[in-house]
């Protein structure tokens, strides 16, 4: 039996990637490996990964692709032999709903953040005040003092206006988020911007592209591969393929169990005992991947850095998919979906709820067929939550509604499947980055590791690379 022992508490991709680094990763366990045991509380791994059956498709109900551009996800899925899974995104361009209709969202912007005086010159719907602010950035820009850390929304207003951060960047990040972007931290969530909006002068003229942001782009990434990538099978397939690789090597997974307590045991061999109703698990060592709540729940006694975790909150989201026949249905001519802006009005009560639509069988060559259109509604922001008062039925009822508002043509769905995330996306608002450099400093004081979407970014290749790093420390501390 090995000397050391881990526990993990979460089986997100985060907790999961952590236990494979642990036991290895590609070269597989050795004489040093630890004994690792991951505690999840719900009733399966993967968190918020997961697919199901959908007009005959395999489906994604959280994430249904990754970033290409960053490496951890690709290594993973090479690591685990299932490169012949991968799938590259299908096409280009997306829409977004201004002035009662869907517009092609123009080149040349960094999440809706305009990088020329021109860039938005082909785009109808935005008001002229806009593309003024534009011209009056370029040739005589707003001053801005900045400290260590700002919110989006303070730069982009400051420098651009009301307009466009309302009806383009907003749009694009708050969708990212489930958030807004006067609370978001631009060191967290969009350091480019912070980084230019310190050059001084023009905003446009200091941020420059990094590559297609829009919804679906189709271009090469730095690595000489597509921008976004997917599994055949769903990229909830990634961690049921991870977790069952971890049980051949040895590693105990244990869903359906919440953790109660964590009890330092100073005197003891093991620093660390973890509780679960009917169990204690000995530890040299933790890795808390499950969510900042959770972590300041059990460690917050600990030290004021770790219960100050409590303070990160989440937003929570709802997705609606639709199968339609392709006769009754009108979507734009191009593009893998439309961004819709908060606060836009509708003929029907209140604002609209959707913020995007995605086209699946535009966006992922596998869910393409002759008979039906594959079609995502997203719904909830962080001050947004209507959705949670509604049933089912009522939330399935009231986005139909929207659709045909939105398209302009929408017949009654062939299927339809409602999936709710609640409390699902943390928000990185301003101070995010010290808060959670301080928790991280005061957990490896007493043997334990953070990670997950609540430190590190919220996407599939951040959590991954979120594991493995906490992972590295534990080997540390245990060396």
């Amino acid at each position: 039996m090995p000397s050391n022992s881990v526990v993990i508490v979460g089986a997100g991709i985060a907790g999961l990637s952590a236990a494979w680094e642990l036991t290895g990763a590609e070269k597989g366990p050795d004489t040093t490996t630890p004994r690792v045991e991951i505690i999840e509380s719900s009733s399966r791994v993967g968190g918020a990964l997961v697919t199901t059956t959908f007009d005959q498709h395999t489906i994604d109900l959280g994430a249904d692709g990754f970033l290409a551009r960053r490496p951890e996800a690709l290594e993973l899925v090479r690591e685990l032999g299932l490169e012949d899974q991968l799938e590259a995104i299908a096409t280009s361009g997306a829409s977004i709903f201004l002035d009662g209709a869907l517009r092609e969202i123009p080149g040349g912007l960094v999440l809706g953040v305009p990088t020329s005086a021109s860039s938005l010159s082909s785009l109808k719907g935005l008001p002229w005040r806009a593309k003024l602010a534009l011209r009056r950035d370029r040739f005589i820009p707003r001053r801005l003092t900045l400290g260590e850390d700002a919110t989006i929304g303070e730069i982009v207003r400051r420098k651009l206006g009301d307009d466009i951060s309302a009806l383009l960047v907003e749009p694009m990040i708050g969708g990212i988020q489930a958030g807004r972007i006067d609370e978001l931290s631009a060191t967290s969530v969009f350091p480019a911007l912070l980084q230019a909006a310190r050059k001084g002068g023009s905003l446009t003229k200091a941020i420059r592209p990094v590559g297609p942001v829009n919804p679906g782009p189709e271009a090469e990434s730095v690595m000489g591969g597509p921008a976004f990538d997917t599994l055949l099978d769903g990229v909830g397939s990634l961690p049921r393929t991870l977790a069952r690789r971890l049980q051949e090597r040895g590693v105990v997974i244990r869903t359906g169990v919440p953790v109660s307590a964590l009890r330092r045991t100073p005197a003891s061999t093991y620093p660390w005992e973890v509780d679960t109703e009917t169990t204690t698990t000995p530890a040299h060592a933790v890795i808390m991947a499950a969510s900042a709540s959770s972590a300041a729940h059990l460690l917050g006694r600990f030290d004021p850095h770790l219960e100050k975790l409590s303070s990160i909150t989440c937003a929570s989201a709802a997705m609606v998919t639709f199968a339609f026949s392709r006769d009754d249905v009108a979507l734009p001519e191009r593009g893998t979906g439309a961004l819709v802006p908060l606060s836009t009005t509708w003929s029907g009560d209140g604002t609209l709820m959707i913020t995007a639509i995605t086209l699946l069988d535009r966006k992922w060559p596998h869910l393409a067929n002759d008979s039906t259109h594959l079609l995502r509604a997203h719904v909830g922001r962080i001050d947004d939550e209507r959705a949670l008062s509604l049933s089912d039925d009522e939330l399935r009822a009231r986005i139909e509604d929207e659709l045909r508002f939105i398209l302009g043509r929408c017949g009654a769905p062939l299927e339809t499947r409602v999936q709710r995330w609640p409390t699902s996306l943390p928000q990185y608002r301003r101070g995010h980055e010290s808060l959670v450099r301080d928790a991280k400093a005061a957990a490896r004081a007493i043997s334990v590791a953070l990670c997950g979407m609540a430190y590190d970014g919220v996407g599939i290749p951040a959590s991954i690379g979120s594991g493995r790093r906490a992972a590295n420390d534990v080997r540390s501390l245990l060396a």
